[in-house]
């Protein structure tokens, strides 16, 4: 055998093996990146990217929901039931199933991505509908929001006219869906 031919498959062999390493060094620079990648993501982003799905969502105080995330907002989401719209405040989800795979980069969602959970409230209060309030410790009440605050809501509770008013601090509120 001829030297050229013992010397070409050996620098053949190590051609390979240097591919070989090449890919394997670069598949492990990929997966660390997808890693710090998803490091970055938040759960905003991940439902963003899963509006129009139907989702499974615990959440305290409440339970399990089943229903189409119809909008997402700072702070909360909307789910359609079917029979109902309950608008959760984030916080209080314990998990979801059904998320999509990938979440929306905070440069492509809607300016109304950044409303947060006030400007949702205020909506109902203006349109003086009956509300079902849940708490994160499972107390619920029903009445009419009167004034929604940056962190709190007031809620006009039992009779429209002799009702109590109830001061809720966000942070409390799990969920509030309209009665009818």
């Amino acid at each position: 055998m001829r030297w050229d031919h013992l010397l070409g498959d050996l620098l053949d062999d190590l051609e390979q093996q240097a591919d070989g390493l090449a890919l394997a060094q670069r598949d492990a620079e990929v997966a660390e990146l997808a890693r710090a990648e998803f490091a970055q993501l938040e759960l905003a982003t991940r439902l963003h990217g899963s509006l129009g799905r139907r989702l499974m969502l615990d959440i305290g105080g409440l339970g399990a929901l089943d229903g189409v995330l119809s909008r997402v907002g700072s702070g909360w989401c909307l789910l359609d039931t079917g029979p109902r719209e309950w608008l959760l405040r984030t916080g209080a989800v314990r998990s979801l199933r059904g998320l999509a795979e990938r979440g929306l980069v905070p440069q492509v969602l809607p300016v109304t991505a950044r409303l947060g959970m006030g400007s949702a409230l205020r909506s109902l209060a203006g349109a003086r509908v009956e509300v079902v309030l849940h708490r994160v410790d499972g107390v619920v009440t029903r009445g009419h929001l009167e004034r929604v605050g940056a962190d709190f809501l007031e809620l006009r509770a039992g009779d429209a006219a002799a009702g109590y008013l109830e001061t809720v601090p966000f942070d409390a509120l799990a969920a509030v869906c309209t009665w009818s």
